[in-house]
């Protein structure tokens, strides 16, 4: 299994050659002036799921230390985590964890939690969008491998009694770049349905078997307008997209869980599936949350990585991204409800906000 996540060959002094001396807080004497001279620049790329969350810190975090100016950048996980890894990127947004081979080959690489958000699937379907169908991961597996083509199939029925589905052929909609959305669905489906496990299994790209009408979108957004666009067509997005999701009008799933309990992603779904992981959080904290134990479990919940190099290329840069990072996880900073509500996340628990933040003073030049 690989994550399928490639990395540009750019040295660190290369991307240091690329960085205007004001970016990482140098001036030069009657070059730069006086107001600039403290002025440091964070590159925050990755994550479409995490974006809208990172955009309201930007301009919350601004009025804590308006000398740093933050870029934020959409480019889905599998970019932020090769761009934090080559240097292009201080910060690499992800909704998944770094993997095993990568960690091995950059040491000094970290990924530290931010706060937990979950994944819906939603459909369009001409007269039921107004209804959340039950769906379960070896019903999802099913359509994603061609199995299950039609959505009055006995399977989808069987789960959804007094339902008149549709005879219309699934039109199953997948990313097609690097994804830490694919990387937590696929990992559902893994987890939940042996046959997908032992077949396609997960990573931010996967070999998706060949589905006739299934259709490629790239980021978040192009997944919510690429099912609007499809009737009958199914997709995975993050919650972080729900009010762009119930404006186009579509539906969203319940999901069965673990214990066979069909739930919606709500903040209460959410932390009963975290809940029973917390203790479970290595020292490095990359773990998986999907398809966790509990009757309220939602069973796609994720933490909302961020990928940071702990050795910074000098002083003002490292303790930049420290304050920076310490004020998003901190419950009276960036992790309020006003923050949270707005992207339908969870702030992490105390005991993993301690971790984080132990992680996050590490970070030197």
């Amino acid at each position: 299994m690989s994550d399928g996540t490639l990395v540009p060959r750019l040295t660190r002094a290369q991307f240091l050659k690329s960085v205007s001396l004001a970016a990482v807080g140098l001036a030069l004497p009657g070059v730069v002036g006086a107001a600039h001279a403290a002025e440091v620049t964070i590159l925050e790329t990755g994550s479409s799921l995490l974006y809208p969350l990172f955009n309201l810190w930007v301009d919350g975090f601004g009025k804590v230390d308006p000398s740093v100016r933050i870029t934020t950048q959409s480019t889905g996980s599998g970019t932020g985590i090769a761009q934090a890894i080559a240097g292009i990127a201080q910060i690499g947004a992800s909704d998944a964890y770094m993997a095993g081979p990568q960690v091995k080959k950059n040491p000094s690489m970290m990924n530290i939690p931010l706060a937990i958000s979950a994944q819906n699937v939603i459909y369009n379907l001409p007269g039921l969008n107004d209804k959340n169908l039950n769906l379960t991961g070896p019903v999802l597996a099913g359509i994603y491998s061609g199995k299950i083509t039609m959505w009055n199939d006995k399977a989808i029925a069987g789960i959804n009694p007094g339902v008149d589905l549709p005879a219309k052929k699934i039109l199953p909609i997948h990313r097609t770049d690097g994804s830490g959305d694919t990387f937590i669905f696929t990992q559902f489906l893994t987890k939940s349905t042996p046959e997908w496990a032992s077949s396609v299994a997960y990573g931010t790209t996967v070999s998706w078997p060949s589905v006739q009408g299934g259709i490629g979108a790239i980021g978040n957004p192009g997944m919510v307008q690429t099912t609007t666009q499809n009737p009958y067509s199914i997709s995975y997005v993050g919650v972080s997209f729900l009010a762009q999701i119930q404006k186009a009008g579509l539906g969203v799933a319940m999901l069965g869980n673990k214990a066979g309990k069909f739930v919606l992603p709500n903040p209460q779904t959410i932390s009963a599936a975290a809940s029973g992981l917390i203790d479970a959080t290595p020292a490095d904290q990359r773990i998986s949350l999907i398809f966790a134990d509990g009757d309220l479990a939602y069973p796609i919940i994720n933490y909302e990585y961020a990928i940071v190099d702990q050795k910074q290329p000098n002083a003002a840069l490292a303790k930049a991204i420290k304050t920076l990072l310490d004020w998003a996880i901190d419950p009276n900073g960036g992790s309020t409800g006003d923050y949270m509500s707005k992207v339908h996340f969870v702030a992490l628990p105390d005991k993993i906000r301690a971790q984080s933040k132990a992680r996050i003073a590490t970070i030197s030049s």
